[in-house]
């Protein structure tokens, strides 16, 4: 999995007052929880950009002055109102120990249910899995050439070598609906062959 690399500093004030402080002057106040205790630290807030705004999962390394850190987001909290990013919690990455963390769905291949007149309707973007921080994926895989008119993809159809998905097995990621022009294009020739039924 890619990293982002966050350049920011320690804390050692972590009250109420220190913390507007830092958002007035355009840092972000952080704690990385993980390891034997918690780090508080800030950094501005462009630093997070590339991490908080994507659709895409990334790991993070954390640049403190020297020392780094690998971690995951963990939580974040954003301005009811402005949507700025008030607060972020990170969880330290060890290189033995399982996490779980969010992964988008990339879908590949055609269903021909879709080039039938279907829509292809994802119902999951993203999902949990959990694996050893070496074996986190970009993305998770869903070929989707198989799918016919009203087919769905569960998570039992992913692939699951280096990590496992923590949703139960009927949890649907994709499925072909039936398009309201194929829904009334069927009904017409449903109607038309009644029709013509009757003439004879």
């Amino acid at each position: 999995m890619k990293s982002i690399t966050i350049k920011g500093s320690q804390r050692e004030s972590v009250g109420k007052v220190a913390t507007k402080a830092l958002r007035n002057a355009g840092q972000v106040p952080c704690v990385l929880y993980g390891g034997d205790s918690p780090v508080h630290f800030s950094a501005e807030t462009l630093e997070f950009r590339n991490l908080v705004y994507t659709p895409d999962a990334h790991t993070a390394v954390i640049d403190l002055a020297g020392t780094t850190y690998n971690a995951i987001l963990q939580d974040i909290q954003f301005h009811p109102v402005t949507d700025e990013i008030l607060h972020i919690d990170f969880y330290q990455l060890h290189d033995d120990k399982e996490v779980t963390i969010e992964i988008p769905i990339k879908v590949e291949g055609s269903a021909p249910g879709v080039m039938a007149g279907g829509v292809l309707s994802l119902n999951n973007r993203k999902l949990k899995v959990k694996a050893l921080p070496a074996n986190l994926p970009d993305f998770i895989y869903a070929d989707i050439s198989g799918l016919e008119m009203g087919n769905k993809l569960y998570v039992t159809a992913l692939p699951q070598e280096s990590y496992k998905i923590m949703h139960p097995d009927n949890t649907v990621v994709c499925q072909v609906r039936i398009s309201r022009a194929a829904m009334k294009a069927a009904q017409e020739a449903a109607k038309a062959e009644k029709t013509a039924g009757k003439k004879k």
